[in-house]
């Protein structure tokens, strides 16, 4: 049997059902952890009538945005789901698994969006209640930790059950029908990481700009018409943007690990992949309870501890498994495995291992570049003292250095991997892969913590009613969550390429499958492979692949400076036009800022997204499958270092903003505080909207990729072969990339400048 296509008929045996139950019952007991921490959250204090009625606004606001953002995924996934009919499949049994859990996966995404938003604005205010408390340092990072605790059991639980629910209703058809739940995850992941990102930093540049730059008043001062739809916005970006992105992260690293591992390894590849993130629920766990800060304590030596704790265990459960489930040689996989050398137990045992530690490199890493404790940060705070430009270099250097580092390191990693499998080196890979996913749970709660943090100190400092130990408490907190988030964004991103490499693989495999189902001899593809590589398509291919990043990135951004002036004008205009604000007589139009950022960042959804489906489609109908591969090999390294660039870049300057608020080079108020609030604000769409959106982007477009693929060989060579068919889908593609970035582009998104505002302006004095 050869290696392409060792899963066809494959059947599972009654213990092997037995096994995927027991994966899919801890899946349910994360879940059930997941409800425990929960009670536990929302047992906690609510704090004062005011701090409840600023969270009440925070969390009407985000419901309605996620309401009517729910409105416009639909129609997007109606369509997809249509689509997904009309490719390839072998039987209708396949075809409509693959489209109901396209389904399955987007609702998951969404729902785990939602959940991590919900759940957010309800800890927000328990975390600033906390911080009032005897002993509330430690209580508000309980609370704080264990709200991400619960997103991070329910991101698991979710992945883990439906992975293990098609495994058991399609067994060897398993890996077809999970391109679909994987699909279906990371485009909802991708338009709620875009949607959520452009809403909340829209808000946070336009309340910075009036507020702290031209007004001078505080961050989250409530005269400030900005300030709730940024709260708002640190739930639907980070908190539901990302609750999405690390599951759909999750979700199609188990696919393209299940994908490979049923092509290498026959049941055993379809099931490890199962039993491994299955121990990362048991560490998840772990670390969530084992995360209890210590008196005088920094709060990220505290959490990173039990984020090694959890690694550590999850390894060495993973090397019994390894050993356990796994046979000690090649021999039992047919003729073109028996001269593999090695031990497959081995193998996978380090293999996992590496995305293991793989997690706990980033983790230094990015916290070095974005901590405020480190020489970064404080390079770039001291440049403050000679103006934003100085402010903005710097942070940009940080970025493309930090950048290096880290895509080395994966690099590493992936190459580490590939080397170790030999002959089923990509599913090496993928197990990597899924070592890494063994700290997820960790993960989710590191990153929710942070906009749990902020959003707590601008209830605090909105209600007015913390005092200066409280105050202190929650910016420390808040500082913590800033590197959090950026640790947890490097982290996914090395998911992305982790992920987008084995499907690589899935996708190379697809290819092989399809030509030897339109006649080609498998003896030749290794030549057909060879000549499709070694071609100007494929340079085509690598070059587009790599300019589609920049595109998205760059619509990314530019939605955000839209939307972010379009808030400018309405809180200039209320502070101009509404008498007694600046006084605190009268109560700010909080709800017209939310309206504005709703409407924009909905309506900037529809170009990435379509961009992201539609690119490789035109790429692989017009130009081949060789050039689909350079597509897809120029979008994952170009994806990976613009990616860890954006981030690590925006959550240095954030921190260095926060280095200043603390007192150094002048403190609040200073002219070197207006330049790193400047320099905070460039970074704002950097790390929050088109950094992390790259990473549901990668996997988008691989997906894609894999799912076309057959079509594409299908109107290639064969019976079927048409170039008449391939031009027409192109050209269709490209007409609408072409016209949706018109459109984005033409699209009055700013609101225009009052006549008032254009009148010759006061004379101060």
């Amino acid at each position: 049997m050869s290696r392409q296509f060792l899963a066809e008929g494959l059947e599972l045996s009654g213990g092997d059902y037995g096994v995927v139950a027991v994966v899919a019952v801890v899946a349910l007991a994360a879940l059930a952890v997941g409800y425990v921490l929960l009670r536990e959250v929302l047992a906690a204090g609510q704090g004062t009538p005011k701090m409840q009625e600023i969270a009440k606004a925070v969390q009407e606001g985000a419901a309605a945005y996620l309401k009517r953002q729910r409105n416009t995924l639909s129609i997007f996934g109606v369509v997809v789901f249509l689509l997904l009919f009309a490719l390839p499949a072998e039987g209708w049994s396949e075809r409509i698994g693959r489209s109901l859990f396209f389904l399955v996966g987007a609702a998951f995404s969404f729902t785990i969006g939602y959940l991590g938003m919900w759940l957010a604005t309800q800890a927000n205010l328990r975390v600033a209640a906390a911080s009032r408390e005897v002993g509330g340092r430690e209580t508000a990072m309980r609370v704080a930790f264990r709200t991400g605790g619960v997103v991070g059991m329910i991101t698991v639980g979710l992945g883990l059950f439906g992975a293990a629910i098609v495994v058991l209703a399609y067994a060897g058809q398993a890996p077809k029908v999970l391109e679909g739940f994987g699909f279906g995850a990371a485009l909802i992941a991708m338009f709620m990481r875009v949607g959520g990102g452009i809403f909340t930093k829209a808000a946070d540049v336009g309340a910075d700009l009036v507020g702290k730059v031209e007004q001078n008043i505080p961050e989250d001062d409530p005269r400030n018409a900005a300030t709730i739809a940024d709260n708002v916005g640190d739930n639907v970006g980070d908190c539901a943007g990302m609750a999405a992105d690390l599951f759909e992260s999750y979700a199609v690293t188990l696919v393209a690990a299940l994908i490979l591992g049923s092509t290498a390894f026959g049941k055993d590849g379809l099931l490890f992949p199962l039993i491994v993130p299955g121990i990362g629920v048991i560490t998840a766990v772990i670390g969530v309870y084992i995360t209890k800060a210590r008196s005088g304590e920094n709060g990220l030596v505290t959490i990173n501890r039990s984020f090694y704790i959890s690694a550590i265990i999850s390894a060495v459960l993973c090397a019994v498994a390894a050993f356990l489930f796994l046979p000690s040689s090649f021999a039992g996989f047919g003729a073109d495995h028996a001269s593999i050398g090695g031990n497959p137990a081995v193998i996978a045992t380090v293999s996992v291992i590496i995305g293991i530690v793989l997690a706990a490199v980033i983790l230094r890493l990015t916290g070095y570049f974005t901590g405020t404790e480190h020489g970064p940060v404080k390079n770039v705070g001291k440049t403050s003292e000679t103006g934003p430009a100085t402010v903005i270099l710097s942070g940009i250097s940080v970025g493309f250095e930090s950048a290096v580092y880290t895509a080395v390191v994966i690099a590493a990693a992936v190459f580490g991997a590939y080397l170790l499998g030999g002959m089923v080196a990509l599913f090496a890979v993928a197990l990597a892969g899924t070592g890494l996913l063994t700290t997820v749970g960790v993960i989710v709660a590191m990153d929710t913590f942070g906009p749990v943090s902020d959003n707590a100190q601008g209830i605090a400092e909105m209600s007015g009613e913390v005092d200066e130990k409280a105050a202190q408490i929650l910016t420390e907190l808040d500082a913590v969550g800033n590197t959090t988030k950026a640790i947890t964004k490097g982290i996914a991103i090395a998911t992305a390429v982790l992920a987008a490499t084995a499907l690589f693989g899935s996708y190379s495999d697809s290819i092989a499958k399809a030509l030897a189902t339109a006649g080609q001899a498998a003896a030749s593809l290794p030549a057909t492979f060879l000549n499709n590589i070694v071609s100007a398509n494929t340079l085509v291919g690598v070059i587009i692949g790599a300019a589609v990043v920049f595109m998205f990135s760059g619509l990314a951004v530019n939605a955000v400076s839209r939307a972010a002036g379009a808030v400018v004008f309405e809180v200039r205009r209320q502070f101009r036009d509404i008498p007694g604000i600046m006084e605190g007589t009268t109560r700010p139009e909080y709800g017209k800022v939310v309206d504005i950022v709703t409407r924009d960042s909905l309506r900037e959804l529809a170009t990435p997204g379509l961009l992201a489906v539609f690119a490789p489609i035109a790429v692989g109908f017009g130009l081949g499958t060789g050039a689909l591969a350079g597509y897809l090999a120029g979008a994952i390294a170009t994806g990976t270092l613009m990616a860890i660039f954006l981030a690590n870049s925006g959550g240095a300057w954030d921190n260095a903003k926060k280095l200043v608020e603390d007192g150094n080079h002048g403190g609040k108020g200073s002219e070197a505080h207006a330049a790193t609030v400047i320099g905070d604000t460039v970074g704002d769409p950097f790390k929050d909207t088109a950094g992390p959106a790259i990473n549901p982007l990668i996997k988008v477009m691989n997906l894609v990729s894999v799912l076309i693929a057959p079509a594409v060989v299908q109107f290639s060579i064969g019976p079927d072969a048409s170039l008449g068919v391939r031009i027409a889908i192109a050209l269709v593609a490209v007409a609408v990339i072409v016209v949706a970035v018109v459109v984005s582009k033409r699209r009055s998104t700013v609101i225009a400048e009052p006549a008032s505002e254009k009148a010759e302006p006061a004379k101060a004095g």
